[in-house]
């Protein structure tokens, strides 16, 4: 006898007021075999609230490579699992994206449905551009990671969206206006709470604000494309006047890796890479 494969369902949950869970998510909640969450005992305060008696897994970054393919078995015998995070939309800047490929690499249903989600919510009432946008999430830990996408990103002509941490939104705010220049901005916090709040301005204005006032709560960070006709010099003028091995460390020092400094630079001048690549290993640079 073949047992039918289960489902999973993507589950928005609330970002903050309750009132914005829907009818089909808790029916759904409530039919599954299992509720798959981030943090078990904050998600239990949300079943509790509706009445939902469904048994709880955690699921979460740490435990992912062990309980995905759990979870996954329980899908190919025929149970229903509900994948919800701790608010927002699953799989957004969450490992719910590593199931669902574990999921659908297996051949099981995955259903999502509709609901809140933090950077589209911030985006609407944000007054910039909603034609073209990019969602960025939260920006690499380390520091040189972080400045080489944003290096990336200063030449972007659409909204771009990002997620912070209350304890890192001083020291975000300043690496986005020394990245992308003084641009109009948004900064979003508490979204659907009670102190839900909206600063608008631009990079500069924002960050004195919360220079003067601490910041509290989860925050969307929303920031204008590159303004028309105000392109960042592009690297070879930058570059300009500089031989092979300096230009190579210049891209290192702005937080790019070797291997990509190497190609850059293969590409500006027309070498092959092999040669950059052997005057860099012949050199005295790291």
């Amino acid at each position: 006898m073949i047992t039918a494969k289960g489902t999973l369902y993507l589950c928005p949950t609330p970002l903050g007021n309750l009132e914005d869970m829907t009818f089909r998510a808790v029916r759904v909640l409530k039919e599954a075999a299992v509720i798959a969450a981030e943090d078990t005992r904050h998600t239990l305060k949300l079943l509790n609230h509706f009445d939902i008696r469904v048994p709880l897994i955690s699921y979460h970054e740490h435990n992912k490579d062990e309980r995905g393919p759990e979870l996954v078995q329980r899908l190919l015998n025929g149970e229903t699992i509900a994948l919800v995070s701790d608010a927002g939309m699953p799989g957004i800047s969450d490992p719910g994206v590593d199931l669902v490929r574990l999921a659908v690499m297996s051949g099981v249903t995955v259903v999502p449905l509709p609901g809140p989600n933090a950077a589209l919510t911030a985006l609407i009432a944000s007054g910039l551009d909603t034609n073209t946008f990019t969602f960025i999430g939260f920006l690499p830990k380390t520091n040189k990671h972080r400045l080489a996408m944003l290096s990336k990103l200063s030449n972007h002509p659409h909204t771009l969206l990002f997620y912070e941490a209350p304890h890192r939104v001083r020291a975000t705010l300043h690496e986005l206006r020394e990245a992308l220049g003084d641009r109009q901005a948004v900064a979003a916090r508490e979204l659907t709470k009670k102190f839900e709040e909206f600063v608008r301005g631009d990079l500069d204005s924002i960050g004195r604000h919360f220079t003067e006032n601490q910041p509290r709560g989860e925050f969307t960070i929303l920031v204008a494309g590159r303004p028309a006709g105000e392109e960042v010099a592009e690297e070879p003028d930058s570059l300009a006047g500089l031989d092979v091995i300096q230009a190579v460390a210049a891209l290192i020092n702005r937080g790019i890796n070797k291997k990509d400094a190497i190609r850059e630079v293969a590409s500006q001048r027309g070498l092959p890479k092999r040669q950059v690549y052997q005057a860099v290993l012949d050199s005295d640079l790291v």
